[in-house]
């Protein structure tokens, strides 16, 4: 049995060895404010029952930096995805954009926020319009930053660079629906989208959850490689400690609702203070020892 001392380094030595991770020593907290929080609450009313799903949640993500939400179902954290998207409005506190308080009381204020705020979902089949083909979906992703005006040719080297940078070959996907394609190349398609629209910020809600593991590694280094290039701050929503600790810059972890624990990721994984935290670590198997069941209801 190997001890705690033993794994600790095993796990640090495994990170630094992981290719497409992040910048370990770059201290983030010098870069510009992108996205912050102060006391944001969401509160649903049925009938006579109250849930308080996110409560009153204090986040700092900095530019360029690469941040985990890490949960259980039921924890929050897509509730707050909601509300950092959008799609929601906070019942208490207040989200910043680029330090000035977030504004999307119209429709035009949501839309021009929502060009510097994308999204990746864990489902792809429900990502799509399906009675619109693969070249209007890019298309649509140029117009938006602003090349309506651009000729034909242009238009087609964009969408074909933006398919390369995923591996795809437009030539093979150009006229057909987003149906016609595997879940693998669909994820591939919604990153091909980001490479165009180049937001400050990329929300991933699970996005490798529902593909298999070879595809999972693939898709997760293209992500990676788009944030390396681009600068853009890239939030990922999820349920995975192991994934989060390995690619992450800072972990904020969700237990009911609230923020238990955040911080560098080597600071959360590797001495974690608060008890779900150090449940969330213990539940995921390990090889080398018997896996402990007493936790599994």
């Amino acid at each position: 049995m190997k001890t705690d001392e033993a794994i600790k380094t095993e796990l640090q030595d495994k990170r630094e060895s992981v290719t497409f991770g992040a910048d370990r020593n770059k201290d983030f907290s010098k870069e510009p404010m992108c996205l912050s929080g102060r006391g944001v609450t969401r509160v649903f009313h049925t009938g006579k029952t109250t849930t308080v799903a996110v409560d009153h949640v204090d986040f700092d993500f900095h530019r360029g930096e690469l941040i985990s939400i890490v949960g259980e179902s039921g924890s929050g954290k897509t509730t707050l995805s909601k509300m950092l998207l959008g799609l929601l409005e906070p019942t208490e506190g207040q989200i910043f954009f680029k330090d000035k308080p977030r504004d999307i009381s119209t429709g035009q204020k949501k839309k021009e926020y929502w060009q510097g705020i994308q999204a990746i979902f864990q489902d792809p089949f429900s990502s799509y319009n399906i009675f619109h083909k693969i070249d209007s979906v890019l298309l649509d992703c140029i117009n938006m930053r602003g090349g309506k005006n651009k000729s034909k040719e242009e238009k087609f080297a964009m969408m074909k660079e933006a398919c390369s940078f995923v591996n795809l070959k437009f030539e093979e996907l150009t006229n057909k629906y987003p149906f016609e394609l595997s879940g693998g190349q669909m994820q591939r398609l919604m990153i091909a989208r980001i490479f165009l629209l180049k937001p400050d910020i990329l929300l991933a809600d699970e996005p490798t959850s529902m593909i298999d593991a070879c595809s999972r590694a693939t898709i997760l280094d293209m992500l990676l490689n788009l944030r390396n290039e681009t600068g853009m701050t890239v939030i990922f929503i999820t349920h995975d400690i192991g994934l989060a600790y390995y690619i992450s810059d800072s972990i904020y972890i969700m237990e009911h609702g609230k923020f238990v624990e955040a911080g560098k990721a080597e600071d959360v994984i590797l001495n974690p203070k608060a008890p779900y935290t150090k449940r969330l670590i213990s539940d995921v198997p390990k090889i080398h020892e018997p896996w402990d069941l007493s936790t599994v209801g």
